[in-house]
């Protein structure tokens, strides 16, 4: 049963997939929905980072003595003046693991 349903969704993933991807299909989407898909990266993102950083010991922390939340904040920053991802990721992590391994151990 498991390997049906792992097969039933593998399909159902590389068939939605194929349709927007396949020339010989004849299928626009119109202006509204290319609108709506350009937000599914950003939300998609923000699912993922928001708990990580809210949430680091399963409740919620907005406090100074969140590493993550700090981490953030700086990385924010760093994008936003800078605009190099590079150095944003370089500097960030390395203030993270400053916050984690050394202010709040």
């Amino acid at each position: 049963m498991i390997m049906l349903s792992i097969l039933a969704m593998t399909a159902i993933v590389f068939f939605s997939r194929y349709v927007f991807l396949e020339p010989r299909v004849p299928l626009k989407l119109n202006n509204h929905a290319l609108r709506l898909l350009s937000y599914s990266s950003p939300a998609i993102l923000t699912a993922i980072w928001a708990p990580i950083i809210f949430l680091p010991d399963g409740e919620l922390s907005v406090s100074v003595t969140n590493p993550y939340l700090l981490a953030a904040i700086i990385t924010a920053l760093l994008v936003w003046k800078t605009g190099n991802v590079l150095l944003s990721i370089i500097l960030s992590m390395s203030a993270f693991l400053f916050f984690n391994l050394y202010l709040f151990s």
